[in-house]
């Protein structure tokens, strides 16, 4: 007489079954996962021995610190697809590189869309080290955000602002953007505004700005500082200054600094005005001086009160 498929004992004859067929089903995959295991380690060791030696190898050569980087990356993420390829070819010992290739450009376009932010991150980062915008150390500015670089990865780059702040900034974003390298070049030219007062002679002013430039240790003396009377400000003729200093924020900040001082010292000792802002004020029809009457009947009032004495 044949069990029924519906009782108890039937069911947990099946599910013993099975369990025991995955069981021995395992028992004789074991091998290849250890196996696959094994080369996957392997692959690892070698990846950071072949890292390293290629690291060294490099320190030595002219090539620029973004190249170096780049090179360093690509060759770690093709050792590791050789050797996951290797991995997953010994655990499943049907694949063939055409199978796996093909099977992989099937899941990349679902994970492409999937994951096309990361992706546009990824392509952005070698595109940035290839092209090399700034390296390492350099100051850059982008989208209101200025700092130190930090480090460039191939997903983001890492940035140190002026107030010790560390941003995080996809490089899609720096890719897309206007990007300033603030220290591309040792030096960068700094404008200051200045004024005069009306009455000062301005061939006098601005020779007394450029002795006082002279002395200034922060400005490039192998570079001109231009000195030029602007225009007509509101209260005072503007005069230009312009010199080079180092490229560095804190640099700039410093040279700029020791001008706006020397200027004014300059200036000072030569009795050269710099004025305040002056105004003028004219009304239309002339102005009726009227007399507070509340203030004057307090003053009738006091000359009346008897006095007690």
């Amino acid at each position: 007489m044949q069990e029924s498929p519906f009782e108890p004992s039937f069911v947990w004859e099946q599910i013993d079954k099975t369990l025991r067929s995955i069981w021995t089903d395992f028992l004789n995959y074991l091998p290849f996962i250890i196996a696959g295991v094994v080369v996957l380690l392997v692959v690892v060791l070698f990846e950071r021995i072949a890292i390293r030696v290629l690291h060294r190898s490099l320190s030595t050569s002219k090539l620029r610190g973004s190249l170096k980087q780049l090179i360093e990356r690509m060759v770690s993420i093709s050792l590791w697809g050789l050797g996951l390829l290797l991995t997953a070819m010994v655990v499943f010992p049907g694949l063939t590189p055409t199978r796996a290739l093909g099977a992989l450009g099937v899941v990349s376009i679902a994970v492409g869309f999937a994951f096309r932010d990361i992706f546009e991150n990824f392509f952005a980062g070698f595109l940035i080290l290839w092209q090399f915008p700034f390296e390492q150390g350099d100051y850059i500015e982008c989208q209101g955000i200025t700092g130190k670089v930090v480090d460039v990865t191939v997903r983001m780059t890492i940035i140190r602002t002026m107030d010790d702040e560390l941003i995080i900034m996809p490089n899609a974003t720096i890719f897309k953007n206007p990007l300033n390298v603030l220290t591309y070049e040792r030096t960068r030219r700094v404008k200051l505004m200045t004024g005069i007062a009306y009455g000062e002679d301005v061939a006098t002013a601005v020779q007394v700005i450029k002795d006082a430039l002279k002395k200034c240790r922060t400005i490039d003396a192998a570079k001109p500082v231009q000195v030029f009377p602007h225009g007509f400000g509101s209260s005072s003729i503007d005069i230009e200054v312009t010199w080079w200093t180092g490229s560095k924020p804190l640099d700039v900040r410093r040279s700029r600094g020791e001008v706006v001082t020397a200027v004014k010292s300059a200036l000072d000792q030569a009795g050269i005005e710099i004025p305040f802002p002056y105004r003028t004020l004219t009304f239309k029809h002339p102005l009726q001086v009227v007399q507070d009457e509340g203030a004057q009947g307090e003053e009738v009032q006091d000359e009346k009160m008897p006095d007690r004495e």
